[in-house]
C-alpha cells in the first residue's frame, strides 16, 4: 500500500463504475449516477426496497447493499474487470426490471 500502486487500480475501477453505471442514468426513478474512486452511487428519486434488492442481487450471485435511495459499490481494489462488469451489470438489470 505504501509503494502507491493502488492509485492505478482505483483509476481503473473508477473508470469500470462509470461505463458499468452511466446507462442507469435513463432508468425511471434514477436521479443521478456518481462515481468517486473505487465508490459507484446509483441515486434513486425514492427509497428502494432494501431487503427484495439484496436478495436478488444474491440471486444473480453478486452482493450490492442497497440503502435508502442509493444502491453503491465500494469493490476491493482487487476486483478484476469482469468482476466489476458483473457487478455493474447486475445493477443496471435490477434497476430496469
Amino acid at each position: 500500500f505504501e509503494d502507491g500502486s493502488w492509485r492505478g487500480r482505483v483509476a481503473a475501477i473508477a473508470e469500470g463504475l462509470r461505463a458499468g453505471l452511466e446507462p442507469c442514468r435513463g432508468l425511471p426513478g434514477v436521479v443521478d449516477v456518481r462515481v468517486l474512486g473505487a465508490i459507484g452511487v446509483v441515486e434513486m428519486q425514492a427509497p428502494v426496497p432494501a431487503g427484495e434488492l439484496s436478495r436478488r442481487f444474491a440471486e444473480l450471485g453478486v452482493w450490492v447493499r442497497p440503502m435508502g435511495r442509493v444502491v453503491y459499490l465500494t469493490p476491493p481494489f482487487v476486483v478484476s474487470a469482469e468482476e466489476l462488469d458483473r457487478l455493474t451489470g447486475a445493477i443496471r438489470t435490477l434497476l430496469s426490471s
